[in-house]
């Protein structure tokens, strides 16, 4: 008898440990907003386009870097596409010549 009701109890104990598991399986979190930030407004311009400003600064802080293209927006923002030491980079520069973070791009709505 007393190994009847321990199995009975163990069955009972797993069986509720599996749906336990099961339902959190199953709870998927659909309040989750993912928020992918493209900058495609941006049109391809030659070095003759690019500011005095945004040239310097280009000079200044990546000396050894060769420019690929270059970029601009309506909001006259340019995005600068680098080789430096064989690496490819992007990088973002206001009209004046001021580095901005990809995230502080305007973009046109």
């Amino acid at each position: 008898m007393r190994k009847l009701i321990l199995t009975v109890t163990v069955a009972l104990l797993t069986s509720g440990v599996s749906v336990f598991a099961a339902n959190n399986l199953t709870n998927n979190n659909v309040d989750e907003i993912v928020v992918v930030v493209t900058n495609d407004d941006f049109k391809e311009i030659s070095a003759k386009e690019l500011p005095e400003a945004v040239s310097n600064a280009i000079i200044k802080n990546f000396p050894s870097a060769t420019v690929n293209k270059l970029y601009v927006n309506g909001s006259e923002q340019y995005k600068i596409d680098l080789t430096i030491d064989k690496t490819d980079a992007v990088v973002y520069a206001d009209k004046e010549g001021n580095w901005i973070e990809e995230g502080d791009v305007v973009t046109a709505e």
